[in-house]
């Protein structure tokens, strides 16, 4: 029969003698992520390539680090890149609902704005003082009394007319003309012309109507000269304030005289301001209004303004962003809207940058599941990564939510690199089932979740580590509190010979530590703070442990721990709730017939076993005939249980354990009731690996040492699993005091012999023997039945 394991191979224990340092405050800070060179290598690959698509999904376990190493590492390549720009929007004086939007170098923006401001600030202080000069007025005064002049030229001439006519005009500045005949120098009153005969009343109508037709002609000739005053007066106010204005804006044209964009802007200006000159003039019909009336009346100079969009006036380093809250706006900007009278209205000054603007020249860094949850957002991100440009769109807009007048700004071209972070299963369903996802995130960085354990990594560690005890500003390690976490983290992991780069995991462990250890005043954590801490994690989730733990001590759940008996064994099962993993027994039995060679299990009838479970049965149901009916037929039933079971079972963990209570039964002999076992088994009897193999043992220890802690007891686990072993110092105080063993082993023939105390010969000679009992049994059977009916 097979040795248990000595206790050196149930734990790794770290040596603290590879370590120079007094605390973790001596070590160097590391430089470069541990255990993550190729995640590290496809960051930098994928964003030094400046190919189309190739944009970054990094994945990896929830808590692995791979958001803030990435972070990191594109913040410092980003020092080394200035491929930015300002962007600025201004109105489009011909299409107001067409903002334009301009392209400044990084830092340009503010100066702009600051000119800008300043520009229609000179104009509107200038434009009313020019206005209100007597140079001005003069020149008015002057135009007005040339026309004034040829005017009074024409009422000079109406009145010579009048005369010869023998009719009295009477003319006022409204150009309104009256007049009535004159008889004899006397002006008639309409009695009096009435009174005239009707021939002498004849000559004086036609008189009155030649000389109206003269006065209608020379009133339009007045009516032409007001229209021509007033053209002339507009094209002085032009001139003027071309004068006035043209130098300043001149002066703003030169200083950006490289940018096309902003010249023609600034010309485009210019004619707004000379073709709404009296917006910059004082009102004298506004003067005496209301406070809240002169708003209202005041025109407004919000045409001029800037809307200083994207501005890198404190940074000209690429940019990184990170946006928490990928929602569509959030990803593209937004147009708002204010209500004025009951009518919403917006102008180009309430367009708001979103995510992608603040990150173009650089990398935008998102949530993948907190992208995918945000309606439409996704599919806009990826419509921008493919037409290069941001195109600010309402969705209530798009789907005719609301019919308000709203903008559309001129679109922003687009060089940005897009990094994805999110779980791997995101990442394979995307890629299987959205056909645009692998054109545009050809770059894959997958993060390690563990790496070897050797003297280089674990110095490597160490400093990690101090990394972030400083980081943290948590109290340095001592190297025997160091020594413990890296044995935690090969824990953590399951794996002996591997460490766990789950940087969330050990920074929570550091920071409890940290807490405990500031509580009994320590200048740096110690070994026994990391112990408190882990222990007080386990103390606050193991509520459900307990409970179950006292109902098998109890009775409640039977499970025999001493003794012997036929088809019964214990199976070690893992239970995994709320972030706390934990190992229980449970009872297998299984019982033998006369039947077709089937094995009925149990869970699989009532479905409370899953697929991969029954997988594991099917395998027994081969194994016993191709080991133990090979040239008969396989003439029994088996029924398999898990007893007290009340929930979904699933894996193969325990198939092992099944086919001992199998060939128990079979056999008849007993199996020691002290020994639980796991793993699984394949068709030709071998023992295969199972997860969970720490928390499994250590299970079955504690309800042992709770029921009897005097008594001896052990544990059959996969030879396979050794490597995985960290077990408790509990367990190992208990195997080296003889108290408890643990089995390693390679087949069903090594496992039968440890749990019946028989040679795997003789159990098989009465497996084979029983088997062939049954298929003479079944012959025999069939042949009376057959005597019988003939």
């Amino acid at each position: 029969m097979i040795s248990s394991l000595d206790v050196k191979q149930l734990y790794n224990k770290c040596d603290t003698s590879i370590f120079d340092f007094t605390t973790t405050d001596d070590l160097k800070p590391l430089k470069q992520p541990i255990g993550q060179v190729e995640a590290v290598e496809a960051v930098k690959f994928g964003t030094n390539i400046k190919q189309d698509g190739y944009n970054l999904f990094v994945m990896g376990t929830s808590g692995s680090g791979k958001h803030s190493i990435v972070s990191e590492f594109l913040k410092k390549k980003s020092k080394k890149e200035n491929n930015i720009s300002d962007w600025c929007y201004v109105n489009n004086f011909k299409n107001y609902q067409k903002p334009i939007v301009i392209k400044l170098k990084a830092g340009e923006a503010w100066q702009f704005k600051n000119d800008i401001d300043e520009l229609i600030g000179l104009v509107k202080t200038i434009l009313p003082s020019i206005f209100d000069s007597n140079e001005y007025r003069n020149d008015v005064e002057a135009i007005n009394k040339k026309y004034v002049d040829k005017q009074s030229e024409i009422f000079l001439y109406l009145q010579e007319k009048a005369k010869e006519y023998e009719v009295s005009m009477n003319a006022t500045y409204a150009s309104r003309v009256t007049f009535v005949p004159i008889v004899d120098g006397k002006i008639l009153s309409p009695e009096e012309f009435n009174a005239i005969d009707a021939r002498k009343k004849k000559e004086i109508q036609k008189r009155m109507n030649e000389f109206e037709s003269i006065v209608k002609e020379e009133l339009r000739k007045v009516s032409q000269l007001n229209k021509s005053l007033q053209k002339e007066l507009k094209s002085h106010d032009k001139k003027v304030t071309q004068q006035a204005v043209g130098s300043l804006i001149d002066e703003v044209k030169h200083k950006y005289k490289n940018n096309e964009k902003v010249v023609k802007y600034l010309d485009e200006l210019q004619n707004d301001v000379i073709k709404h000159t009296q917006d910059f003039l004082p009102k004298a019909d506004n003067m005496n209004l209301p406070p809240f009336m002169k708003d209202y009346y005041t025109p407004s100079f919000e045409k001029y303004e800037v809307n200083l969009f994207i501005s890198h006036e404190n940074n000209i380093n690429a940019p990184v962003i990170y946006e928490d809250n990928p929602t569509y706006q959030n990803l593209i900007g937004k147009i708002e809207h204010v209500s004025q009278v009951g009518t919403l209205v917006t102008n180009f000054n309430m367009i708001k940058a979103g995510a992608l603007h603040r990150a173009n020249g650089g990398y935008l860094i998102l949530d993948a599941r907190k992208l995918l949850t945000q309606p439409f957002a996704y599919d806009e991100l990826k419509r921008v990564l493919r037409s290069k440009e941001i195109r600010i769109e309402s969705l209530a807009q798009q789907y005719s939510f609301i019919t308000t007048t709203s903008l559309e700004p001129e679109p922003i071209p687009i060089d940005v690199k897009i990094v994805l972070i999110g779980e791997r299963m995101l990442y394979y369903l995307l890629y299987q089932y959205d056909p645009d996802f692998k054109e545009l995130f050809k770059v894959n960085v997958d993060f390690e979740d563990e790496m070897p354990r050797n003297e280089k990594n674990v110095k490597l560690y160490a400093q990690m580590i101090g990394n972030i005890s400083k980081q943290d500003k948590l109290l340095p390690l001592t190297p025997q509190a160091v020594a413990r976490v890296i044995e935690q983290s090969s824990r953590n992991i399951s794996h002996s010979l591997k460490l766990s780069t789950h940087l969330r995991t050990l920074s929570d462990l550091l920071k409890e530590a940290d807490y405990y250890s500031k509580e009994l005043n320590h200048k740096a954590i110690e070994k026994k703070d990391i112990e408190k801490a882990l222990t007080s994690q386990v103390q606050r989730k193991k509520r459900i442990q307990t409970k179950l733990y006292d109902l098998i001590d109890d009775g409640t759940i039977m499970i025999d721990l001493s003794g012997e008996k036929i088809g019964q064994i214990n199976a070690l099962t893992y239970i995994s709730i709320g972030g706390h993993s934990f190992g229980s027994p449970s009872r297998i039995t299984a019982t033998t017939r006369i039947g077709k060679g089937e094995i009925i299990d149990i869970e699989r009838k009532v479905e409370l076993g899953g697929p991969i479970h029954s997988k594991g049965i099917m395998i027994l149901s081969s194994y016993l005939g191709s080991k133990y009916a090979n040239e008969i037929p396989l003439s029994l039933s088996a029924s398999l249980v898990f007893e007290q079971s009340y929930g979904q079972i699933d894996g193969d963990s325990a198939s092992s354990t099944e086919l001992y209570a199998l060939l128990s039964s079979l056999s008849g002999l007993a199996i020691k009731q002290n020994i639980a076992v796991t793993g699984s088994v394949n068709q030709f009897g071998e023992i295969q690996p199972i997860g969970g193999v720490n928390e499994k043992i250590e299970g079955f220890f504690d309800v042992c040492m709770k029921n009897d802690s005097k008594a001896s007891y052990a544990v059959i686990i996969p030879k396979t699993n050794v490597k995985h072993l960290m077990l408790k110092d509990d367990v190992l105080k208990a195997v080296k005091a003889k108290k408890f063993a643990i089995y390693a082993v390679e087949s069903i023939d090594e496992g039968i012999e440890v749990l019946t105390g028989v040679k795997a010969s003789k159990v098989n000679d009465l497996v084979t023997k029983r088997v062939k009992e049954l298929s003479l049994k079944v012959k025999e059977f069939y042949k009376s039945t057959h005597s019988e009916k003939n």
